[in-house]
């Protein structure tokens, strides 16, 4: 296929999905929203405690809406690809969901990572599939399955991205970027089946696939239930968000880093294959599949989430409160007079952020900021200096000279954030593009249709075409347009 074409992107974040339509063809990308809705946490009370849950049902139904709505405005729509965050799943028997996924901020895990860890250490488990240590982490997960029963009536379990692509075409698969988040994954590319074997689960996730792979069209029962066209198609995409977003980071991985800031702040650097040695495990650098066989090298830290439920909270008690004012006189706010430690175990759930920061200050005899503007440049503040450390340890370990910052995601529009970090960091932040994680599936779409060609690399120059980055250069306010 030569000339345009358009294709839609289904993109789920931890707070809010999106369906996006975007006319791609060489030296040309328009991108424009169909739709945007929130996904919100569901807690269900499991006998003796609250449990958190992913509203899946309620998003496939505003997933297949909005590609409904896509393929009305675009009739000639060639296919969508869907993404989103990793290791949560959904488990199955006879093709029939069996619950309703766990969220992974749920705390059903705790129980069960020093069993896991009896049977294989953190050493091993990192030589085996170069993750990071998060409780969450798929093996964990269905560690604690196993542990409740469920997995005895399980015959099948697919990732979020691919579960809803079962929904809607009937084609059980596994992305190759997302299944690498689930600890089961070999640094080979195949499933640990002596892992597997060895933790006593079953043989659950279908074979693994690449970025790419066409899914087929919506089964006819689900085009007719919500008036798709029954041409309309599906293919995988880096399913992953975060493997989307770094697809789309218009950088030079030799000398680059790059941070895909959302939900969480994603830190690291793009190499050819896994480095899983001691100093990145002790560091806890995780290693996940990339498009095209590279390697995500990276940390995950809390990223915009301490500003999201803030806010949230905030809102409870005042209507006006409004992220964009606070972070305007944030800007012009005194630095805090110490930074907190953004990935304490104490700000991952839900709830009262601000009240927790305050008691993280106060308990170590800081001064706690006294206000919503103190507070979130604390928050900002605090999140710089993390992303600034994070790419100062990856450049150690892996010996690359950054001489760029890449921020990526809806940080990218945080000014304050972006000119944090290269202070910080001391090292030229080029903001953008925003929509990296919709732009890096548009982009493998886009390639599986032909109307794009080459690797990632050539994927990123149409991308820095399409839309250059803003620069921000340490130690100042300044911002020009990178050349």
């Amino acid at each position: 296929m030569t000339g345009t074409g358009v294709v839609a992107a289904v993109d789920l974040g931890a707070t809010s999905g999106r369906v996006m339509l975007a006319r791609v063809g060489p030296g040309r990308i328009s991108m424009r929203q169909v739709v945007r809705f929130a996904n919100d946490p569901l807690p269900l009370w499991h006998g003796d405690r609250e449990a958190l849950h992913w509203d899946l049902p309620g998003l496939y139904r505003h997933v297949a809406n909005g590609l409904a709505e896509a393929s009305r405005l675009e009739p000639g729509l060639l296919s969508a690809g869907i993404d989103s965050w990793a290791v949560d799943y959904g488990l199955l028997r006879g093709g029939a969901p069996l619950n309703l996924p766990y969220h992974y901020r749920d705390t059903r895990t705790a129980d069960v990572v020093d069993a896991v860890h009896m049977v294989v250490d953190q050493a091993e488990l990192y030589r085996r599939n170069g993750l990071q240590f998060l409780p969450f982490n798929t093996v964990y997960q269905l560690a604690a399955d196993k542990l409740a029963g469920t997995l005895e009536v399980a015959d099948s379990a697919l990732l979020i991205p691919d579960l809803l692509g079962y929904w809607l075409t009937g084609t059980a698969v596994t992305e190759r970027t997302n299944a690498s988040t689930t600890g089961l994954l070999g640094l080979d590319g195949a499933w640990d089946v002596e892992l597997r074997r060895r933790l006593a689960l079953p043989d659950l996730f279908p074979d693994v696939v690449e970025p790419g792979t066409p899914l087929g069209p919506v089964l006819p029962g689900v085009a007719t239930a919500f008036g798709l066209d029954s041409s309309f198609t599906l293919s995988t995409v880096a399913s992953h968000d975060t493997a989307s977003a770094v697809a789309a980071v218009p950088m030079a991985p030799e000398s680059a880093a790059y941070i895909s800031c959302g939900t969480w702040g994603l830190v690291g650097m793009e190499l050819p294959a896994p480095l899983v040695g001691d100093a990145g495990r002790s560091a806890n650098f995780t290693n996940e599949a990339g498009l095209d066989g590279r390697t995500r090298f990276l940390r995950n830290v809390m990223g915009l989430w301490l500003l999201s439920e803030s806010v949230r909270h905030w809102q409870r008690t005042d209507s006006t409160v409004d992220l964009s004012r606070l972070l305007a006189a944030a800007a012009t706010a005194p630095a805090p007079a110490a930074v907190f430690d953004v990935d304490d175990p104490l700000f991952r759930a839900p709830g009262d952020i601000p009240d927790r920061i305050a008691a993280w200050y106060a308990g170590r005899d800081l001064p706690v900021p006294d206000s919503p503007v103190r507070m979130v440049r604390a928050i900002v503040e605090s999140l710089a200096v993390a992303f600034a450390a994070g790419v100062r340890e990856a450049a150690e370990l892996t010996g690359v000279a950054v001489r760029t910052i890449h921020l990526v995601g809806g940080g990218a529009r945080n000014t304050l954030l972006c000119r944090l970090v290269a202070e910080h960091a001391g090292t030229p932040v080029l903001a953008g593009p925003v929509e990296a994680t919709s732009l890096g599936n548009i982009l493998v779409q886009a390639r599986t249709h032909g109307l794009l060609r080459g690797d990632v690399d050539a994927l990123r120059a149409e991308v820095r075409t399409a839309f250059p980055p803003r620069r921000y250069e340490p130690r100042t306010e300044s911002i020009e347009k990178a050349g």
